[in-house]
């Protein structure tokens, strides 16, 4: 069995609680938009939006230079999300508090 030295350990440890952030942060805010999307009066602009975010996130720079690839992948594509989130209407933010609050209703 491998072990990891313990030099890289305060690392990996580091990198564990970054991605568990993210799947925190970023996770309500993709729920969020994949109802949004699917969502009857969504604004215009989201598709559009939402295909610009997603070209940036497998743009070549990530593969020619790792490690801006990282700190966009762990910073800056959940802020963009966050952003775009917070820029949906009141409505579409509504109708996902009333879906997310049933199915809270249906587990418990």
């Amino acid at each position: 069995m491998y072990r990891i030295p313990k030099r890289l350990e305060p690392r990996r440890i580091a990198l564990k609680r970054i991605i568990a952030l993210w799947r925190t942060v970023a996770g309500n805010d993709l729920r969020l938009l994949w109802f949004a999307i699917r969502h009857e009066n969504r604004p215009g602009w989201l598709l559009p939006a939402l295909a610009v975010l997603g070209l940036f996130a497998v743009e070549p720079l990530n593969f020619a230079v790792p490690v801006l690839g990282t700190i966009d992948e762990f910073v800056l594509l959940p802020l963009l999300l966050h952003g775009i989130a917070t820029m949906l209407p009141a409505h579409v933010v509504d109708g996902f508090a009333r879906v997310s609050d049933k199915r809270l209703r249906r587990r418990a």
